[in-house]
């Protein structure tokens, strides 16, 4: 199937041909027959990508600030490729699509094949969407005029927020597609409404929907239009849906308001308030979020948790339904707003239009009408045609390992498949949910294929190895399955979530023979950790570490703090350093303890954690996993003492050593973490048909370590039972209140 992309680097648009999407659970697979170009948003994400670094940065002041505490903390050079490498992704345009649904998904009720359906889909023949964001057509509502629903929904949310009653005085600023819609809708609430726009185009229009206008570009005067239309009493709520870096709206709302009037911001504009506008009235201001309640709210959108409908009259989807319902009554009428249709075919055309956008209004997007089951529609596997590449270093003589990846986020594409490619594997294919990541990833660096199928790798006769990226819940079932196709496997951190998971992956693994099973605790690999070990080595005394994470604070709705998704913060995350201690020790943990500070009586979340390790040598280890620090602060610092001598490891880019001879200081140009040298070193044992570079008894251990851990944190306990050396087998161990 193909589907419309824009690149955040050049700004340029192309149609690609990607995987089908394969129904999720709780959504809705949907065949597209109409799309709006949402012209003001679409058309600033294209001059974003057109605009020079310079151009980027003074449109995102806050992300500069990020990046520059990002360098004094990583260096330069790890930063600068941290930013190419988002600037490198393409982004999926669209968000107004109408279509046919084809597939529904598990624990889906109120759809059935067949229904036409709006959604906030992309601009692609098919699309996948959650059943929340789906709202059925009504009987007498055509396509064309229900792809406008999503935009009708934007407005209808800052109209709630504003309150109208009947007979109030509304002004709308920026009478752009959302802007137009707004003026329709107040109009059906029983409000007289005030236009203002520069396009005598768009103005015509408003008065043809029965507002009074203001044309700005002709030089007409706003607040004396807006006495006049309030014979002197002051508009009473004003919407602004403009897209704009100007602060004038939100000054010229102000002024016209009358005392104790509102402002909703529903478009994009300066936000430099002078706070005299605001002081004497009494005025309101609120900005409006998108289609309304549930609005990034992952329990209601992904998830399809409903809010009660006594308690939150107006969601997402019930937004949807109701300017569905204006349109069939014939309150809203959109026909007049289309300026423009494309096919797909000609959709890079569409967005040459809108780039001039007193031309364009509305512009939708035609797709083919084919049936369902069409194969070049439905197909969930596509061949790939790779961008020509920079030569790899000289991989080693002999056949070389075929390599898959399962999840091509950010953190893969950027970590993992980099190292996969330079160590001459064959990149065979890559799976992704929605397929244009694991397209754009086969693009870049050589995937034959791509795919949605997960099952298509597994079963891949070319695929003696597979990356498993995706999110942490997956993890311990894609593991299984691939031990049990006969492929080794590598799969990020966590292992498992659960005991119960880490039991079935270690019995999998038992049963997989010679497999190779290797988990992405990469810190072991770091350069410095490999000196570290060879300084501390020509010693038998144990060792006292102390590992500091900044690891920040990461929001309580955030995937990974869901214990079923993410595993919370130490399973996710804090088994890294848990691991790293174990290497350095050199020896198995044999007790654990942990204490948690839980802020903001946010008794769910362990985010702020105190961990202390022992070990079978004697050696003991503190982890102090922090999520009350400052960003600007270094995120992770190792030290370790033994026998008078002290090394001290600084975000993995300077070694300081004590008592180390010549040894005082060893530092690298760029921050390295060891993504690198652990992808190469698993990729060689596949190939060679050696041991895995770190034996699988401490995967286990170190995995068990993080559920001890969490053991404690929630049973209020101050010490806690380890993984024994047998094999990786749970021993009794104390555990005192």
């Amino acid at each position: 199937m193909r589907q419309i992309m824009q690149s955040l680097k050049s700004g340029e648009t192309t149609v690609l041909d990607v995987p089908c999407p394969s129904v999720q659970p709780g959504h809705l697979l949907v065949q597209t027959t109409r799309s709006l170009i949402s012209a003001g948003t679409e058309r600033m994400l294209i001059e974003f990508g057109k605009a020079s670094w310079l151009e980027k940065a003074r449109q995102h002041p806050d992300k500069v600030r990020r990046v520059l505490e990002k360098m004094k903390t990583d260096g330069v050079m790890s930063t600068m490729e941290a930013v190419q490498s988002k600037l490198d992704q393409a982004l999926p345009l669209g968000y107004c699509n109408v279509g046919t649904v084809i597939e529904v998904g598990e624990g889906v009720t109120g759809f059935e094949v067949g229904d036409r359906v709006l959604s906030n889909g992309k601009h692609a023949e098919v699309v996948c969407v959650p059943k929340n964001l789906c709202a059925k057509i009504p009987e007498g509502v055509d396509d064309e005029t229900a792809a406008f629903g999503v935009l009708g929904a934007i407005a209808l949310q800052g109209i709630r927020l504003a309150q109208p009653t009947l007979g109030e005085r509304f002004a709308v600023t920026g009478l752009g597609l959302v802007g137009l819609l707004t003026v329709q809708l107040l109009r059906a609430n029983g409000c007289e409404v005030l236009g203002l726009d520069f396009n005598p185009e768009r103005l015509a229009l408003a008065r043809e929907f029965g507002a009074e206008t203001v044309n700005l570009g002709a030089g007409q005067d706003p607040l004396k239009a807006a006495e006049e239309f309030t014979k002197g009493q002051g508009i009473d709520a004003v919407l602004i849906t403009a897209a704009t870096r100007s602060n004038e709206p939100v000054s010229q709302a102000a002024n016209m308001c009358r005392k104790r009037g509102r402002i909703v911001l529903v478009g994009v504009v300066g936000l430099e308030l002078s706070r005299d506008d605001f002081y004497h009235k009494e005025l309101s201001f609120q900005v409006s979020c998108s289609y309304g309640p549930g609005r990034y709210d992952e329990s209601y959108e992904t998830q399809g948790q409903d809010y009660p409908l006594p308690y939150v009259r107006w969601t997402e989807q019930r937004n949807f339904e109701a300017v569905l319902g204006a349109m069939a009554s014939g309150q809203v009428d959109c026909s007049k707003l289309i300026t423009h249709r494309y096919s797909l075919d000609t959709a890079v055309d569409a967005y040459g239009e809108i780039s001039d956008s007193s031309k364009s209004l509305g512009v939708l997007l035609t797709y083919p009408e084919v049936p369902a089951d069409t194969p070049e529609l439905r197909t969930q596997t596509v061949r790939v045609v790779p961008a020509e590449q920079p030569p790899t270093k000289a991989a080693p003589l002999g056949r070389q390992p075929g390599l898959a990846l399962i999840g091509s986020g950010s953190f893969a594409t950027r970590f993992l498949v980099p190292p996969m490619r330079e160590s001459g594997a064959n990149l065979q294919i890559v799976a992704s949910r929605g397929g244009v990541s694991g397209v754009q990833a086969g693009r870049k660096y050589g995937f034959r294929e791509a795919t949605t199928d997960v099952d298509a790798v597994f079963n891949h006769d070319g695929v003696d190895a597979i990356v498993i990226g995706t999110r942490h819940d997956t993890h311990a079932s894609f593991v299984c399955r691939a031990l049990e196709a006969g492929k080794h496997v590598f799969v990020e951190k966590p292992l498992a979530l659960t005991r119960e998971e880490l039991d079935r992956v270690e019995a999998a693994y038992r049963a997989a023979g010679d497999r190779l099973l290797m988990v992405g605790f990469n810190r072991r690999f770091a350069p410095h950790v490999q000196k570290m070990q060879e300084l501390l080595g020509d010693r038998a005394e144990p060792k006292a570490m102390m590992m500091t994470v900044n690891a920040g604070s990461i929001p309580a709705e955030h995937w990974t703090q869901d214990p079923k998704v993410g595993g919370g913060r130490i399973i996710g995350e804090g088994c890294h350093f848990i691991d790293l201690l174990r290497f350095v020790a050199g020896a198995p943990i044999v007790s654990v303890s942990a204490n948690s500070l839980v802020p903001g009586g946010a008794t769910n979340l362990h985010d702020t954690v105190g961990i202390q390790l022992a070990f079978a040598d004697g050696s003991i280890g503190t982890v102090q996993y922090l999520a009350n620090g400052h960003r600007g602060f270094a995120k992770e610092r190792l030290e370790v003492f033994q026998g008078g001598r002290i090394l001290q490891l600084d975000n993995f880019r300077t070694l300081t050593g004590h008592g180390f001879g010549k040894l005082r200081k060893m530092s690298l140009w760029r921050q390295d973490k060891g993504h690198a040298a652990e992808v190469a070193a698993f990729v060689e044992g596949v190939r060679s048909g050696t041991a895995s570079p770190i034996p699988a008894d401490e995967l286990f251990e170190v995995t068990r370590a993080s559920f001890d851990v969490m053991d404690c944190l929630e049973s209020g306990q101050t010490a806690g039972a380890a993984a024994s050396t047998d094999g990786g087998q749970v021993a009794a161990m104390r555990r005192s209140a």
